[in-house]
């Protein structure tokens, strides 16, 4: 334990490549901080320093959100690459000795020497920040305030990560004197209703100090700022709220190595409360500082209005988003393999340059159909949409609406036809478009079957190669202005992306969850719920349930909760939302053993393609959730061993 705390040389943490915002880490040892809190400059470096460490984990192949869920099914190009620890959780395989994403107790090489890149060792840099910060001689008090605010801030989402991976964690208020006896330092877990007040504290300091987003300078817009310290808030009380930490009984008996209960025994209703009130006070806030959802795109129709409001929502080009309360600098664009779109983009047959290396992450089937109907409601509840009874029969479109989006008088699956503006901005399906660019040109038609323009050009499955294998493609996280052929090249052009952590559309489906469960008033659900709905360009929720076979699911706390659960998983598909709301809804168990399934990709017709009208078929089945044991992460074999850390339930 003592090397969790004492500060030691923090030596070169990321690569040398990246620009100076990232590559800026303090190299000299306990000896020599005080001078580096002399100057501004050198206290900015510290400051940059503490944002540092977000900087891997919150990339596309660091983030094992993105793919350790059921969203994306990954071939065997994917699979026996070592990008993606996420994939490897997903099958079952996290361990104790090394655990895939541990931001524990982590260590990395740089330049042949070895250093700590996990959040505990960012809270140490953090707390010395804390500490230090006054002692600068150079800055306005105000401005000491600020960078203190944007610290606490950041030191509280670590915190927050660690508690969401591991459970009950070790806060460290302030830094362990490194000369007390070891036997001091080895800290035990604490409570976990101690370590959310923790969190929240630090967030409430820290928003009574910051600035709105609009209110600070370019520059400073990749650090916290008063709406994303109180939505960090909100989304932390929501986790403490929800089943997994709120009354498990799983882990009713886990104590800590001092014999302490580290979970209630019972639910606290009142939590989901202070949930609910922390996710409005920041709407309310939002409202006066020009935060709004993304609703100002305009497309040749309606329909291709409400599609490009949808893209734009998670699209932060040099840090401008009506909607991201948070976004954080990552990787430089230069790092390509870090990108989603790296993964997400098709090779196609007619491109001319063959720069993008091809599809190896594709939709699965089940986020396939949990998008709404036009209607805005489930498919298996909607009577009146064209694929009712049978979404897995052919048709041809029609309807004018869906000009440019879906092809017209083509023979589709009327599982991709009539379905809600989402689903067509965040999937490219056969038979549909994909916009990549600004030309005529740009409007590409996704032909699926195999050795068509989309489809897999060879006849067998080749693991050297990627391949797409459900027959759909990720759209999400893609811009549509910029070229296909050419996209590396023509998004740089766009400006720098930071990574949006926080969006003001989590903060009203918060809301509409929390004072659900809650219970006692649907009104209030409605209202927020409805609000995501109108920019996704579907009916209030009261309205389309009318028309549902079960129209009595709208008007219950059961059927609200499974509503308001679709619409977590639609709203931020493909954002890796849907990898801890399944943890914190304990439905993991459930939801992460299901077979995976797609079309037959190697069909080259429409017949074959669709698998003879016989339904998807399995296209993965190696998915493994065990509960309780997957809820949470394994600490460090090591970490046990030498601190005496109680190890988490089934590692």
């Amino acid at each position: 334990m003592k090397s969790l705390f004492v500060f030691f040389t923090i030596l070169l943490f990321l690569l040398t490549a990246c620009d100076s915002w990232l590559d800026v880490v303090p190299e000299e040892d306990i000896t020599t901080i005080d001078t580096d809190f002399e100057t501004r400059e050198e206290a900015e470096n510290w400051l940059r320093s503490c944002y540092t460490f977000l900087q891997e984990p919150l990339s596309f192949t660091g983030n094992v959100a993105f793919t350790g869920a059921d969203e994306l099914v990954p071939d065997d190009y994917a699979r026996n690459s070592t990008n993606f620890d996420g994939l490897a959780i997903g099958s079952g395989l996290q361990n104790v000795l090394s655990p895939y994403g541990d931001i524990w107790l982590s260590k990395d090489s740089y330049g042949g020497t070895s250093a700590r890149n996990d959040f505990y060792t960012a809270i140490t840099t953090c707390n010395i920040f804390i500490d230090k910060i006054d002692q600068v001689y150079n800055m306005e008090e105000s401005e000491k305030r600020e960078w203190k605010a944007e610290v606490k801030a950041v030191k509280a989402y670590y915190y927050f990560e660690l508690l969401r991976h591991y459970g009950p964690i070790i806060l460290v208020p302030e830094n362990i004197d490194r000369n007390v006896p070891v036997e001091e330092m080895k800290t035990p877990r604490s409570h976990v209703d101690s370590c959310f007040n923790a969190i929240v504290q630090l967030c409430d300091e820290a928003a009574e100090e910051l600035p709105v987003f609009n209110n600070k300078s370019t520059e400073r817009r990749a650090y916290f700022n008063k709406e994303a310290a109180l939505a960090l808030k909100a989304r932390v009380l929501l986790y403490q709220a929800s089943p997994l930490f709120n009354g498990n009984p799983d882990y009713v008996n886990f104590v800590n190595k001092n014999g302490e209960p580290l979970f209630n025994s019972s639910e606290d209703k009142e939590k989901w409360r202070r949930a609910a009130e922390a996710a409005e006070v920041v709407i309310e806030l939002c409202k006066g500082s020009g935060k709004k959802l993304v609703d100002d795109q305009m497309g040749a129709t309606s329909l291709q209005t409400c599609m490009l409001n949808i893209e734009s929502s998670i699209q932060t080009f040099n840090y401008v988003n009506d909607e991201v309360l948070l976004m954080i600098k990552t990787l430089p664009i230069d790092y390509t393999y870090t990108l989603p779109w790296y993964y997400f983009l098709p090779n196609v047959k007619n491109d001319p340059n063959k720069l993008l290396p091809g599809t190896c992450l594709s939709p699965s089937m089940k986020m396939v159909e949990m998008f709404y109907t036009e209607n805005g409601l489930p498919i298996n509840q909607d009577p009146s949409w064209v694929g009712s009874g049978n979404p897995y029969s052919l048709g041809e479109e029609t309807d004018l609406k869906y000009t440019d989006v879906v092809m017209m008088k083509k023979t589709i699956s009327n599982l991709h036809r009539r379905r809600e503006p989402r689903f067509y901005a965040d999937i490219a399906a056969d038979r549909t478009y994909w916009r990549l660019g600004r030309t005529t040109k740009s409007l590409h038609e996704v032909t699926a079957y195999q050795g068509e323009n989309f489809g897999l050009q060879t006849k067998t499955f080749n693991s050297t190669v990627p391949q797409n294998l459900t027959g759909y493609w990720v759209k999400k996280w893609s811009c549509s202005k910029v070229e296909l052929y050419s996209y590396q090249g023509g998004l740089g052009g766009m400006g720098v992306t930071p990574y949006p952590v926080i969006r003001l559309a989590e903060m009203y489906l918060i809301a509409a969850e929390a004072w659900n469960e809650y219970g006692g008033n649907n009104e209030k659900v409605y209202k927020n719920i409805n609000v995501v709905r109108k920019r996704a360009g579907i009916p209030d929720v009261q309205e389309a349930w009318k028309k549902a076979r079960d129209k009595n699911k709208v008007t219950n706390q059961v059927g609200l909760r499974e509503i308001i659960q679709q619409e977590w998983n639609i709203e931020f598909a493909f954002e890796g939302m849907r990898f801890w709301n399944l943890r914190r809804w304990k439905t993991a168990n459930i939801e992460l053993n299901e077979k995976l399934c797609g079309w037959n990709v190697v069909g080259n017709r429409a017949e074959t393609f669709y698998n003879n009208g016989k339904g998807p078929m399995i296209v993965y089945s190696g998915n493994t959730f065990i509960a309780p044991r997957d809820y949470f992460w394994p600490i460090r074999s090591e970490e046990v061993l030498t601190s005496g850390c109680v190890q988490n339930l089934g590692w």
